[in-house]
């Protein structure tokens, strides 16, 4: 294991990454042991932060823990040291705090434990998904393969760095666009993935279905078709594992 993460890790110049997202990963699955335990009543627990009978909400901790580690990170020239793996990991902590409370940012407003909230859950998972890919060495727009030289030794030139970069950014946009965000997303990292996204249909009540899918079409009755049989039980599947990991909502915050 010490071989691994010394080849893997560190000489791979991803100490600062693997930090991140393991006290990233770590610091959700806290905090939300921590909010559902408050939620319970549980008389054990610590409780709310609440000066004066102020609720303090932990996106105010999140981006303290984020000027620190991002800015005092800045100044740490040597991504092996130690230095560098904890202020990056103080980053993911103050990240995952951020996102843990993306809604209550979003609509300014306490929706954590409200269907509105589940927006939350979402942005921490697809944070997960897309670090977790960079982590595997995968790269953001194929910039990777677009940089690094090919087997002859020659570098790809800059137009052809353009059209990769451009392509797989359109791509991903338009999958967007047609309402699929994990694999417009995600599809930043994976190119074919993006492609999927972008040739197949549109999602009902997608920007790019109202505008381009007429009412009472063939291609919106397919796209409502699809959303049913396919989308649907797969969205059951995702809201069960994040009831699980996250805590059900409820109908009042």
């Amino acid at each position: 294991m010490g071989s691994w993460f010394s080849t893997e890790i560190v000489a791979a110049g991803k100490l600062r990454l693997f930090c991140f997202f393991v006290s990233f990963i770590a610091t959700f699955l806290f905090i939300r042991i921590s909010v559902r335990l408050i939620r319970a009543q549980v008389r054990w627990w610590p409780g709310n932060v609440a000066p004066g009978g102020m609720h303090i909400h932990h996106v105010v901790f999140g981006l303290v823990f984020m000027c620190v580690g991002g800015i005092s990170g800045l100044s740490v020239e040597d991504n092996t040291s130690v230095s560098a793996g904890l202020l990056a990991a103080l980053f993911g902590v103050g990240t995952s705090l951020v996102l843990d409370e993306f809604a209550l940012v979003l609509h300014l407003d306490d929706v954590y434990w409200t269907q509105q909230g589940r927006i939350s859950v979402d942005a921490v998972f697809v944070a997960v998904a897309l670090c977790g890919l960079a982590l595997l060495g995968a790269s953001p727009l194929e910039l990777g393969l677009a940089l690094n030289p090919g087997a002859d030794g020659q570098v790809v030139s800059h137009t052809e760095i353009a059209l990769i970069v451009g392509a797989n950014t359109l791509l991903s946009l338009i999958s967007l666009v047609k309402g699929k965000i994990w694999t417009g997303l995600l599809g930043i990292y994976i190119t074919p993935l993006a492609l999927i996204g972008a040739v197949r249909l549109a999602r009902p009540g997608s920007p790019w279905a109202r505008r381009r899918y007429r009412p009472g079409s063939r291609r919106l009755r397919r796209a409502e078709w699809r959303e049913k049989r396919i989308r649907d039980p797969i969205e059951r599947v995702k809201i069960g594992f994040q009831n699980f990991v996250a805590g059900r909502p409820s109908a009042k915050p």
